[in-house]
């Protein structure tokens, strides 16, 4: 088993909590190689990867074009909010994101675009059905206030769906390559820096419960190479997610060769096997006394 790389969902923050962007541990320009845009093509590979998954459990809910308005909390570029347009077309989609500039790349994503905190939405209460919180929580150093902020717009009943990784079994893969489980951990303790919380999954129904969510479920989903070209894990798996860190000091330019060869060797073995778990909790708002 090959250590759980970084994330497929999230960014290596260069900085501890005092200078983290707004976003918490999470800055679109220091994720990935290339910058802002190599972030923008990961976001979209990631979603590629695993909307289906998503989308399924989302139905499963009972989330459905009446459902609406849904309120996508950390839209980013509209990866997800445009899939969720092409799939439900008559479900009213608000995009927030605090992040003007890369929300600027939602545009045409079918949803009006707010650019807003999601601790501090500039939505009436109880105006929205559903709110989604997809790889958001993991970058916030107090999510609880993120929470109440998407139950207060939530109507009652209203449903709330998290979804998120957990490091510990993030990924799996065959062969394995124990020599790059130090190097990868740079990751999870970069992001831990600033703030950011790469277990949250195993508390995400606590969290909700806590929150006052009520009805709260878990369900996982996998994304396989099976499924997928093992190349389309490249943004997850690959290198890439280490050169900001080799930018910064944190990660030494052998240990990128390091990386770099292991994955290269992976990608060419016909009998790779990665997996990708994700996590989506999901609980509706109760009805008043």
């Amino acid at each position: 088993m090959t250590p759980p790389p970084a994330r497929t969902d999230d960014a290596a923050p260069t900085d501890g909590p005092a200078g983290s962007p707004p976003g918490g541990s999470y800055d679109p320009a220091a994720t990935t190689a290339g910058g802002l845009a190599g972030e923008l093509a990961r976001l979209e590979a990631q979603a590629a990867l695993s909307f289906d998954a998503e989308l399924r459990i989302l139905r499963e809910l009972g989330v459905t074009e009446g459902s609406g308005p849904l309120v996508e909390i950390g839209a980013g570029s509209g990866a997800v909010t445009r899939r969720l347009r092409a799939a439900l077309p008559g479900l009213p989609l608000t995009a927030v994101d605090i992040d003007g500039e890369l929300l600027a790349h939602a545009a045409g994503c079918g949803a009006e675009t707010v650019v807003a905190d999601g601790a501090d939405l500039p939505l009436p209460d109880a105006s929205a059905g559903v709110v989604l919180l997809r790889y958001v929580l993991q970058h916030l150093a107090d999510p609880g206030t993120v929470l109440a902020e998407a139950l207060r717009v939530l109507r009652p009943g209203g449903l709330l769906v998290a979804t998120e990784v957990d490091a510990s079994c993030w990924g799996l893969a065959e062969p394995s390559y124990p020599e790059l489980a130090g190097i990868h951990g740079k990751l999870t303790q970069a992001q831990a820096s600033a703030g950011g919380d790469r277990t949250v999954g195993r508390r995400l129904t606590r969290m909700l419960r806590d929150a006052g969510c009520a009805d709260v479920v878990l369900r996982p989903f996998a994304t396989t190479n099976d499924d997928h070209p093992t190349e389309a894990f490249a943004p997850h798996l690959g290198p890439g997610r280490l050169q900001p860190l080799v930018a910064a000091g944190v990660v030494t330019l052998p240990e990128f060769a390091l990386a770099a060869d292991r994955w290269n060797r992976f990608r060419a073995d016909p009998d790779a096997y990665v997996m990708l778990l994700g996590f989506t909790a999901a609980g509706r708002t109760p009805a008043p006394p």
